[in-house]
């Protein structure tokens, strides 16, 4: 495999969210929602938030004006007040009830009774979701911002490395490499595939600290005798994905990369970030260099 174009030197890169492998465009007729649950899980813990005080608010808008269609329903509550009502209906809901203003119709009695309900059946669903945030098992794995190719044993491989940021270990960690590019059938079909990617080693039983994943591009390799621009004509992407047992909460866990063709630089190899410590008796990491690469010795940039 050899280059016929490189891409720009990339050195010293800092962290950066993970990007997706692709983008999905929905409208709001495409909503589903009997996936809500599924949705309130993966938005952003802002997003949550901002939803949580919107529904908080609007319910309690949604009660006040109900109050507010019967004259003197609310006892001291000031005749037409909507803010009387409104606060009224957040002390109904949250069961504070401090006693200055009650309900003294029917009409009102039956409305408190409602949105006590809606106000029990929401702390429950609220207290349900934070805590299934909060302990759903997530992995606090990194991948390199970029991928090289280089020789290893005399193969030109491509190598891309990742870390563990937590202290605990991850179990029986596997990795999974694909190739994806576009391809047209011989019947004139535009396909997307994926092609496997063999590793020198794909799992190990402790991932602790750092992790170098290899693909020796030898003859029986989809990249064989692939270019750089033919990897482009392809719109080929290596994609990861990691899975495990974390050690803490004893359940799976999952993290996923990918890196496009601009992610993969030629004849360059990854900076050590291994050194012992002060004593000689162990091994330190350096996470502040993970990213970083140089470049090959000019008598080792020909030998693939």
């Amino acid at each position: 495999m050899s280059p016929q174009r490189r891409p720009r030197k990339s050195m010293g890169l800092g962290n950066s969210k993970l990007k997706p492998n692709s983008t999905k465009t929905f409208s709001l007729l495409q909503f589903n929602w009997n996936d809500l649950y599924h949705k309130l899980l993966i938005v952003s813990w802002l997003q949550f938030f901002l939803l949580i005080v919107c529904s908080y608010l609007i319910i309690n808008l949604f009660f006040a004006f109900a109050y507010l269609l019967q004259e003197n329903s609310i006892a001291n509550a000031e005749p037409g007040s909507l803010i009387d009502t409104f606060f009224f209906s957040v002390q109904t809901m949250s069961t504070i009830g401090y006693g200055a203003m009650s309900p003294q119709t029917w009409y009102a009695n039956f409305l408190v009774t409602i949105e006590a309900l809606f106000g029990l059946l929401g702390v429950a669903m609220a207290t349900g979701l934070m805590f299934a945030r909060f302990s759903r098992p997530t992995a606090r794995v990194i991948f390199s911002r970029v991928a090289v190719i280089c020789p290893f044993d005399g193969v030109p491989t491509l190598m891309f490395r990742t870390a563990n940021q937590r202290d605990n270990r991850i179990l029986e960690g596997q990795i999974r490499v694909s190739l994806l590019r576009n391809e047209v059938s011989p019947e004139g079909i535009q396909l997307r595939r994926f092609y496997d990617l063999p590793l020198l080693r794909s799992q190990t039983p402790i991932f602790g600290l750092t992790w170098t994943v290899m693909h020796p591009i030898g003859e029986d390799s989809p990249l064989c005798q692939a270019t750089t621009d033919l990897l482009l004509d392809w719109d080929a992407e290596v994609l990861v994905t990691l899975t495990g047992l974390d050690e803490t909460f004893s359940q799976t866990i999952h993290a996923r990369y990918s890196y496009r063709v601009q992610d993969i630089l030629w004849n360059f190899r990854f900076v050590d970030i291994f050194s012992r410590t002060t004593d000689g008796k162990d091994y330190k990491l350096d996470l502040t260099h993970f990213h970083e690469v140089v470049p090959l010795p000019s008598e080792g940039k020909n030998q693939f």
